[in-house]
């Protein structure tokens, strides 16, 4: 009967912490970037010479929508990377670029990357844009039926990657208008493979005001 009773203990105790598990109760709380935070980080091009600027020059005539990628070589990003990308034509037509930043150059991951995302990529070696307050999924990742909802959706749609490179630290998803418009769109992924709606993103982009210049006020 002890044992009985110690076996059902460790069962529920178990379906417990996996109920808990798939909510959002424990997932990291991702805190507001403001456009200040975002025009002061330093990005860098991914030439064999980089050159440093910062990131304001992205969106600072035009706007701009920027993917914070999670991990180049994750199918899921690669997912993400080919959504954002069926937008081109439309955001080409809008006159808004499209960029992603990625967090580490690690052996071919970024070119591996580049026939997913149809946008110039940029080196954030100090991860502000995963920030200001860095979140991370870690093994809770592998329970959550969202997670595997997201891998199965994945797959099905043909998308396949590796583990090369770190994958912990979440991403997101930012459109931005020109000048001091601010942030219009702010999607911080909360699981694996949470991705951002196209729809929102064509929305926020709809919202850029055509940035004027002080001189051109005159």
């Amino acid at each position: 009967m002890g044992m009985w009773s110690i076996g059902a203990g460790a069962i529920g105790a178990a379906a417990l912490a996996l109920l808990l598990a798939n909510t959002d109760i424990f997932l990291p709380k991702p805190q507001r970037a403001t456009l200040d935070y975002l025009e002061d980080i330093d990005l860098k091009t991914l030439e064999k010479e980089p050159k440093t600027f910062k990131a304001k020059a992205l969106w600072e005539k035009t706007g701009a929508v920027i993917m914070a990628v999670r991990r180049p070589g994750c199918f899921l990003c690669r997912e993400e990377a080919a959504d954002l990308s069926s937008l081109k034509p439309r955001l080409d037509e809008l006159g808004v670029p499209l960029y992603a930043v990625v967090k580490e150059q690690v052996k071919n991951e970024v070119k591996d990357f580049q026939p997913y995302f149809k946008g110039e990529i940029f080196l954030d070696e100090e991860k502000k844009f995963y920030g200001p307050q860095r979140r991370k999924m870690m093994f809770m990742g592998f329970v959550r039926l969202g997670v595997w909802y997201n891998f199965f959706r994945a797959r099905s749609g043909g998308f396949s990657g590796n583990l090369e490179g770190e994958g912990f630290v979440l991403g997101g998803v930012f459109v931005v208008g020109p000048g001091k418009q601010g942030i219009l769109l702010e999607h911080r992924e909360k699981e694996f493979g949470d991705k951002v709606n196209p729809v929102s993103v064509l929305e926020a982009v709809r919202k850029i005001k055509p940035h004027t210049s002080a001189s051109e006020k005159k």
